[in-house]
């Protein structure tokens, strides 16, 4: 009795098994969203026969302009999505220039992801779906048929902020068949990523690889920390759980990180086959990064030969209270007069820190130190960080 019981009871759960699995199999509507066209066109398809309006927005749209609390920004445009007679609502871009895109679905107001594409990426709080069109440029953002790096999660114990922490750590190919010792590039992310962005919505490891298969970029490490002092880890990947992420976290430029960066440094030069001087080692970050990079390098001036300042939130701030930030132009001029080999500021022309960066570059030419300068098209984007990673990448540890 208790025998057949049991096989009951199992048939029961297979058959729910069986329930759940089709669930998730059949669940996806079953139309081709996005399809991409020879001219480089995009079609995007929505099964939603009871809908009233279904739209999509996405950095491919022409940009609207947006009041935020740092003034006016580019945010996406929206176009509207034309319904079939079979409830499927449709909607053909114009031939897109190469590029990796994001976009979102709005119905009836709601906005939420495309069902018929599960490539998705989170930047903040928001989810997005992407797709790579075309060759050129968005070449260095797809995975090729070229040797592949290591992508890893460490964790490193903080004895400046009190805590284990995790970073993201990229090593070359051949890194774990070989003896040799690799230089490294310490790449910081903006307010609002943690150490999970620069490999996601930044394609670093893809980057990465391809640069080195094209001999481009010599073989490195690429080392990506959590910036934000208060967590030790991405929402959900450590001690605090699952939460939503915040733009600004606690603490985050008050000169905490930036004074226990060194933590970083020696865990990695203990734990990974480095060259461990100062023309082996690369700072660089966007938005907040640059910020980061821009005080880490100054305040230990002879320890990096290379810095770039990728749209780097150069402002003042209430909360820059670290001993980090005081004797700042004795502290520049000493990283000056230590010498460097690369000085790289890069930015947007309608970026709305724009301005912040023609002053800096003033201040610098005032006192007489050297950098390059990249002025592209844009703003305030991952279009612009990911085209500035795959420029500054090939100028490191010449």
């Amino acid at each position: 009795m208790k025998k057949h019981n049991l096989i009951n009871l199992l048939l029961l759960f297979l058959i729910a098994f069986s329930a759940q699995a089709q669930e998730a199999l059949f669940r996806a509507q079953q139309i081709v969203s996005p399809e991409i066209h020879d001219d480089q066109s995009v079609t995007f398809r929505v099964f939603a026969p009871d809908a009233k309006s279904v739209q999509i927005t996405g950095d491919f749209l022409p940009p609207v302009k947006m009041e935020t609390q740092f003034g006016p920004m580019d945010g996406q445009g929206k176009a509207d999505l034309v319904k079939g007679e079979n409830g499927v609502w449709e909607f053909k871009s114009a031939p897109l220039s190469p590029e990796l895109y994001g976009y979102s679905i709005i119905v009836d107001g709601f906005t939420t992801t495309d069902p018929n594409n599960p490539f998705l990426i989170r930047d903040v709080a928001s989810v997005t779906n992407i797709l790579i069109v075309g060759a050129g440029q968005a070449d260095y953002y797809r995975v090729k048929d070229v040797p592949h790096g290591t992508v890893a999660r460490r964790w490193y114990d903080s004895p400046g902020l009190g805590m284990d922490r995790r970073l993201t750590v990229y090593t070359p190919p051949g890194y774990e068949t070989s003896n040799e010792k690799y230089p490294v590039l310490y790449l910081l992310h903006g307010a609002g990523g943690d150490e999970e962005a620069w490999i996601a919505l930044g394609r670093t490891a893809q980057i990465l690889d391809n640069l080195i298969a094209q001999g481009k970029a010599n073989p490195m490490i690429v080392v990506m920390p959590n910036g934000n002092v208060s967590q030790d880890a991405a929402p959900g990947e450590g001690s605090a759980g699952f939460y939503k992420p915040v733009f600004m976290a606690p603490r985050t430029m008050d000169g905490g990180y930036e004074a226990a960066f060194m933590d970083i440094i020696k865990f990695v030069e203990s734990s990974y086959r480095v060259k461990a001087d100062k023309s082996n080692r690369a700072i660089a970050g966007l938005s907040m990064g640059g910020f980061h990079t821009l005080h880490i390098s100054r305040f230990f001036p002879n320890t990096f030969d290379y810095m770039g300042l990728f749209s780097a939130a150069i402002m003042p701030r209430e909360d820059a209270t670290g001993k980090v930030y005081s004797d700042f132009d004795n502290t520049l001029t000493a990283q000056m007069k230590n010498g460097y080999k690369l000085y790289w500021i890069a930015i947007g022309k309608t970026d709305f820190l724009y301005k912040a960066n023609v002053e800096y570059r003033e201040k610098l030419d005032k006192m007489g130190m050297k950098y390059d300068y990249v002025e592209s098209e844009g703003g305030h984007t991952w279009r612009n960080w990911r085209v500035y990673l795959t420029q500054f990448a090939p100028q490191l540890f010449q």
